[in-house]
């Protein structure tokens, strides 16, 4: 063996080794009282674990000039020091542009809970109450009181009391240096928060109390007066209170937002993302269970097809999955359900590098050669087009990373580590283990099963019917998308809010929308699919407070679970349509420039009409099945367009091969000719990778349901597109059908 082959192998063992160690522990390690021990080191996504992802706008319109500067940095530092309070581990928050900060919550349940402590102001004042009962007259006939304004206090037996306080506040919530929870000695021990104030505020507290004993001193917290208790005497200790109808969790919320201090500025729930336990636990499974089914698949396909050599590219798709997790802990990556879906497609797409290498040494062994030299051969004529497809995949990645959100992140940073760990893997490590065999274990011959004969089919004859039969379909899809108008869009590009429930007994939609009547939610969207436990509800505003009313009254011998909720501002919906927008037309720019680079204008311009006939097709499928588009759905077509172009590629690398080759015969001789040599190797990558889709598409869960069947008519389009589209597009742009010598 030489020190070549030697160095290499050892390279490969290397790294499997820490590739393993890199991501063990796999699992959690808990104590008998249930108490986290270890973790594994990939961290999950909100989506898998469950929990919060909320995106804040800053109204920066209520922040003087002179405070803007560092406004946003002082909103993240407080709403830090809120969550920690609250008591939330591995909380993740981050800028994000200029007024927005993202918050992650993980493992959140209580979203209504959450949301109030992360989003209170807390603007704590104390005013004097007036007591001139003309100067309360004339406020309640709304006329104007010089220094004072209105406001009601919430009695505790109900009712509500006018009050009439000072504009200018005596004393505000910066003084706080301490506020807890404690409950009164009186009555049923209701609770209260308690205030103790620092040396500055208790000097002023009691030149307050001092000048007005008698009258009454209103506490208000963020425009609403909480109470207004009468200063019987003056108070030096710097002590107060806050008392009114609180639960004690109320008391100890405001607690928490009191000792984190107030924020700067208001905040403006523009995105919230909130997974249950219960949807992120069966996304796990689900994702799981996909992933299982179709590795098995594909890795049983190779290893019967290919036989030995499928043993071996079976050993690089292991190695390749290694390296994806590896990755991920090593960077501190986040496995999201989207992530999975890339894990699982990284999969299907291995194979197309690995199928490409076993044909090219398939010709070759045809040829007559040895095996040594047919695998030398094989792997150094497959080369470009590896390189060239996976690159172009790669591209379309980056951008679904650069302009997409949250877990759709997850998906783009998992194509594209396994994509980079495939060059390595069907290139370098498979190479090697044949140079061993042949070297070590005097491998003479590889055996393949065949299923697709040589065929010499005349395809480009029917360009132009296929030209027709493409522009109906596309025609028919994108009238039914037209039509359909907003319902085409999901809650991210249309905002809104969606609430997923799942009820112990099948729930009947016609109840729940009279219900929806009742309550004035009538022009609700309810769907439900396929399990009629399920129900996805929605609705323009928030309306998780009266939907878990009406449900829990109207529905009370029928117990349900909030899955899920997305809501998304009218603005930030706008915005990522037009980011999806952008995204779908530098996608196709970008490859349109990579082509043109490697081949001609003439190459690149057919390749991007195909796969944008494949992502028209795909967008019909999903109009007219009414499935809508969001975020992922994005994902799914950038990727058929990334992967569209890789039977292209491996057409048009073989068209040039040829042109060198072929000494005699036209132009469409050659199209002809190269399409019928690769469309063995095209319909096995694509049927190799729909394996995965079809594993996504029934067992990865409702979540990743659309995005597998776009995936899936996208995939099957591809094939098509390929052989009746891209390749005699550039022959019909041919000015002479005579190939250049």
């Amino acid at each position: 063996m030489n020190k070549g082959l030697q160095w290499k192998l050892l390279g490969i063992i290397a790294l499997t080794i820490v590739c393993v160690l890199m991501i063990l522990p796999p699992f959690t390690v808990k104590d008998k009282d249930g108490k986290v021990l270890q973790k594994g080191k990939i961290n999950l996504g909100l989506d898998l674990q469950g929990g919060m992802h909320v995106v804040l706008r800053v109204d920066m319109s209520k922040v003087p000039l002179e405070a803007r500067k560092d406004a946003v940095e002082r909103v993240m530092e407080i709403v830090r020091n809120r969550v920690d309070q609250f008591g939330v581990g591995e909380m993740a928050i981050q800028r994000q542009g200029r007024e927005n900060i993202i918050v992650q919550l993980p493992g959140i349940s209580d979203r209504e809970r959450a949301l109030e402590i992360i989003g209170k102001t807390a603007h704590l004042e104390f005013k004097i109450v007036s007591d001139n009962a003309e100067d309360i007259k004339k406020a309640l006939n709304n006329e104007p009181v010089e220094g004072y304004e209105l406001k009601y206090l919430e009695r505790e037996r109900g009712g509500r009391e006018p009050v009439l306080i000072s504009k200018d506040a005596s004393l505000t919530g910066d003084v706080i240096v301490n506020a807890k929870t404690d409950f009164s000695s009186r009555g049923f021990g209701e609770p209260y928060v308690s205030l103790a104030l620092n040396t500055k505020g208790a000097e002023v507290f009691y030149a307050i109390t001092q000048a007005n004993v008698g009258k009454r001193l209103a506490i208000v917290l963020d425009g609403k007066v909480q109470s207004a208790p009468v200063i019987r005497e003056p108070i030096p200790s710097g002590q107060a209170q806050i008392s009114g109808s609180f639960t004690v969790e109320e008391a100890n919320d405001l607690s928490i937002v009191l000792r984190a201090g107030a924020l700067p500025a208001p905040v403006i729930v523009e995105e919230e993302r909130t997974v249950g336990p219960l949807l992120g636990a069966d996304s796990i499974k689900a994702g799981l269970r996909a992933t299982i089914i179709g590795g098995l698949l594909v890795f049983v396909f190779m290893a019967v097809f290919y036989r030995l050599a499928g043993i071996v590219a079976n050993f690089a798709l292991a190695l390749n999955l290694l390296i994806i997790l590896a990755c991920l802990a090593m960077f501190k990556g986040t496995l999201t359900l989207p992530g999975i879906a890339g894990l699982i497609l990284t999969i299907g797409m291995s194979v197309d590098a690995n199928v490409l290498i076993y044909e090219r040494i398939r010709e070759e062994l045809r040829l007559g050669k040895t095996l040594r030299a047919a695998i030398a051969s094989g792997y150094h004529r497959a080369f470009s087009a590896i390189f060239d497809s996976n690159l172009t995949t790669i591209i379309a990645a980056a951008l679904i990373f650069k302009f997409g959100t949250g877990p759709i992140r997850g998906f783009a940073v998992t194509l594209t580590i396994g994509l980079l760990a495939n060059l390595f893997t069907a290139v370098t490590c498979t190479r090697a283990i044949f140079e061993l065999m042949c070297d070590q274990f005097d491998l003479a011959k590889l055996k393949f099963m065949s299923i697709i004969p040589e065929t010499k089919i005349d395809f480009i004859s029917k360009r132009r019917i296929c030209y027709a039969i493409s522009a109906i379909i596309i025609l028919v899809g994108i009238s039914i998308f037209v039509m359909r108008g907003e319902k085409n869009y999901g809650v991210d590009f249309s905002g809104g809010t969606l609430q997923q429930f799942m009820f112990d007994k099948p729930i009947q939609i016609d109840s729940v929308r009279n219900g929806l009547k009742e309550i004035g939610l009538g022009e609700a969207s309810i769907q439900q699919y396929g399990n009629p436990k399920e129900l996805i509800i929605r609705t323009q505003a928030d309306t998780t407070k009266e939907l878990n009313t009406l449900f829990t009254t109207k529905f009370k011998d029928n117990p349900f679970n909030l899955l899920k909720v997305e809501t998304v501002g009218p603005a930030v919906g706008k915005n990522l349509k037009q980011n999806a927008a952008v995204s779908l037309m530098l996608g196709l720019a970008g490859i349109l420039v990579y082509v043109m680079i490697r081949f001609n204008i003439k190459y690149a311009l057919a390749g991007v009409i195909g796969l944008l006939h494949d992502v028209l097709i795909a967008v019909g499928a999903l109009a007219l099945t009414h499935r809508q588009f969001d975020l992922t759905i994005v994902a799914a077509l950038l990727t058929i367009a990334g992967y569209s172009i890789n039977d292209t590629i491996v057409i048009y690398d073989r068209i040039r091969e040829n042109l060198r080759l072929v000494k005699k015969g036209s132009f469409i001789d050659v199209v002809n000719l190269s399409v019928n040599q690769t469309l063995g190797r095209t319909i096995l990558t694509t049927g190799v990778t729909m394996l995965v889709v079809v594993a996504l598409l029934f067992f990865g869960g409702e979540v990743l349901n659309n995005f597998a069947f776009c995936l899936f008519v996208g995939f099957i389009s591809g094939v098509y597109s390929t052989v009746y589209i891209s390749s005699p597009l550039i022959i019909s742009w041919q000015k002479k059908y005579v190939a250049k010598r």
